[in-house]
């Protein structure tokens, strides 16, 4: 199994911050930075590999690559997106489809959590309503809904539904939280779902490849982390937040 972040977009309610650098490596604790700590938790889980697919300001990933690679004893892998500007994060993954034959363990490249999600992912592989799933999302149902969250409903056998930010909070079980275990197995039929998405409309995001998938009769588990601090940061109130969250990761 590998890793893979996704960590091409532009981030434009960042900016100044993200001017020059992309969300991933803005810092959250000292010198830390996001990727710092996706690459740490997934090191911490035995993940060696990780596949970063890259777009706006690419380059600062790619001049600290040797320099995270000695720190987390990983091997990386950089997925170069020369339309991240103007479309989603669909076609972000999609790009990446060759590696999802080893297996992938997922995670956004703005998302601050600890390694207990990434643990629950693969635990779930092996025991409870996810085993044997072809792809399992993280997933929090715990934290009170509103408009902006990444909302999933699931169906009467527990598996994913509907998932969209449109979901009406009522009806939801939770907020997919940016991380995803790909199963080798779920490989051809997730990278035809995802070009199916981003061909229909390329601002689509691969939460509706998802979706698209589970249309298909394709199965996505959900597994819930529990109480967990993690945020997704797209504005400065959730960098703020992370860095607060980043202190005890």
């Amino acid at each position: 199994m590998i890793g893979m972040v996704l960590a091409a977009g532009a981030s434009r309610r960042l900016r100044p911050d993200t001017d020059e650098l992309p969300k991933a490596l803005l810092p959250v604790a000292g010198q830390t930075t996001i990727l710092d700590i996706a690459l740490r938790n997934l090191a911490a889980v035995g993940v060696s590999d990780v596949v970063i697919v890259v777009g706006h300001a690419a380059h600062a990933i790619a001049d600290r690559a040797a320099s995270l690679e000695a720190e987390y004893g990983v091997t990386l892998e950089l997925v170069h997106n020369g339309r991240a500007l103007e479309w989603n994060n669909a076609y972000s993954l999609w790009l990446a489809r060759e590696y999802f034959s080893r297996g992938v363990l997922l995670v956004n490249g703005d998302t601050v959590h600890p390694v207990s999600v990434e643990k629950t992912l693969l635990a779930a592989r092996v025991s409870g309503a996810a085993a044997g799933a072809r792809v399992i999302i993280a997933v929090d149902d715990t934290k009170p809904l509103a408009d902006e969250e990444m909302k999933v409903a699931l169906d009467a056998r527990g598996l994913l539904s509907k998932i969209s930010k449109q979901l009406d909070p009522a009806r939801a079980y939770g907020e997919y939280i940016g991380a995803t275990l790909i199963e080798p197995s779920a490989a051809v039929p997730l990278a035809d779902a995802l070009e199916t998405t981003w061909r229909r409309d390329p601002g689509l995001y691969y939460e509706d490849g998802y979706q698209e998938l589970a249309d298909r009769g394709g199965e996505i588990a959900a597994v819930p982390i529990g109480d967990v601090d993690w945020v997704e940061v797209d504005d400065h109130a959730d960098l703020r937040r992370a860095r607060e969250i980043a202190a005890h990761c």
